[in-house]
């Protein structure tokens, strides 16, 4: 790992929502903390970096993660993840409890979490809301909370039992602390393996329809208006999501969203073959659907931009879409699928960009990250927006190298992910 080093950050076009700061100017890194941002910052440091033309933001943050491990690790470890997350330029990552043991213990939680520490990064466990994620009795939640997880899901299903799932949000909100949801109505699935329109009649698949994730999205929103407990939609998919977020919002109810690069970059239409690197959950929806998510992160409606990123090994993606797991890999591309459908066509400002990536992710977690305020930890993110590209899987850090976007020519590439005043790239 890099040392801490004094670096002077010159000429970036800086952005810090929390601070509404959008200007060119330099930033002073001392003692991993960021100690000055103003223009024409004169002093002696370790490190000048020439940030002229580059965009400057807080480290990103991602709320959505799979590290799969323990017990997963031919798919990912805590370390090549963390690699990953460097290489996309995020410095605070939030692994899924779903692997093998859950994580619904303490003893989980504190072994992710000290490994990850070792990478550079920031690692938060997120906890399994029930023991086992079998949905039929909690987990040690208060245990879990004590050990420093700070965010409860059953990512990968739903607690189906609406009643166990309203007493873990009343104990997460009694600690304040958020409910990740995934919003999947496991009755409705029925053997789906991508949306349900003429694009998998085309192809022969079962589909999944926007029910599926609908149902789940409006009982969660009143269970939280019923306890007080803040939670945040996963992977939103749907334009009636985007819709329930709004009118729950404007009741005054403590929910938040986040929206993934592949749902607001592809539709169903795109799946041109049997090719499982375009099988995820929630699958690829429609037009109307990608319009209404790009919309709502253009309002604000929704928060956030995570990546669910989800690897898994080359041989299990070879299959068919019908065989094959749900999940791609995502820490790698989000900015530049972010910067180039979103930023570079208009959609969103710089500035949003930084607030949906780092800024709100870090108020969704109640966490002290995600701005450049003097004195705050020097997580910091570097990237050239005008660098173009062509996205090539292979030079992932990711073990897993699944992408629907291999090859896709793209804008914005990290050039500098530093954690804590240690530059880990760049």
């Amino acid at each position: 790992m890099a040392d801490k080093e004094t670096i002077l950050i010159k000429g970036g076009r800086i952005l810090d929502p929390k601070n509404e700061i959008d200007m060119v100017g330099d930033i002073l890194v001392k003692d991993g903390h960021v100690a000055e941002v103003c223009s024409g910052i004169k002093e002696d440091t370790d490190r000048i970096i020439d940030a002229t033309g580059m965009y400057v933001m807080p480290g990103l943050i991602d709320l959505h993660v799979h590290l799969r491990d323990p017990g997963l690790t031919e798919k990912e470890t805590v370390e090549t993840g963390c690699a990953a997350a460097i290489n996309g330029g995020f410095t605070t990552i939030f692994a899924m409890p779903n692997t093998k043991p859950v994580a619904d213990n303490p003893e989980v939680i504190r072994d992710v979490q000290e490994r990850g520490a070792k990478s550079g990064i920031t690692v938060y466990q997120v906890g399994a809301i029930t023991k086992g994620q079998k949905g039929e009795e909690l987990s040690d939640i208060e245990g879990m909370f004590n050990a420093g997880c700070i965010a409860l899901s059953e990512d990968g299903k739903s607690v189906m039992n609406s009643n166990i799932y309203r007493d873990a949000m009343r104990i997460a909100a009694k600690h304040n602390h958020p409910i990740l949801a995934h919003c999947e109505d496991i009755n409705l699935v029925n053997g789906g393996v991508m949306n349900m329109d003429a694009n998998a009649e085309r192809l022969g698949m079962k589909g999944i329809s926007n029910a599926v994730e609908d149902v789940i999205v409006a009982r969660d929103i009143l269970l939280a208006k019923e306890t007080g407990a803040t939670l945040h939609l996963c992977h939103c998919s749907t334009e009636d999501s985007v819709k329930m977020v709004e009118t729950a919002k404007r009741e005054g109810i403590k929910v938040t969203a986040e929206v993934c690069p592949h749902h607001f970059t592809l539709t169903s239409a795109d799946i041109a073959g049997d090719d499982a690197n375009y099988k995820m959950n929630p699958p690829l929806r429609g037009k109307k659907d990608v319009e209404a998510l790009k919309n709502g992160l253009r309002s604000d409606i929704m928060d956030v931009i995570s990546t669910d990123h989800a690897p898994h090994t080359a041989e299990e993606k070879g299959r068919s879409i019908k065989d094959a797991p749900f999940g791609i890999v995502g820490l790698e591309t989000a900015v530049a699928l972010t910067m180039t459908e979103l930023v570079r066509t208009g959609m969103m400002s710089p500035l949003q960009m930084a607030s949906k990536m780092s800024y709100n992710p870090a108020l969704v977690a109640k966490i002290d990250r995600g701005h450049l305020s003097c004195g705050a930890i020097a997580d910091i993110t570097i990237i050239d927006p005008n660098k173009q590209y062509n996205i090539d899987a292979g030079t992932f850090k990711s073990k897993g190298k699944s992408t629907p976007f291999d090859g896709k020519t793209v804008y914005g590439e990290v050039v500098y992910t530093i954690a804590a005043g240690r530059i880990l790239k760049g």
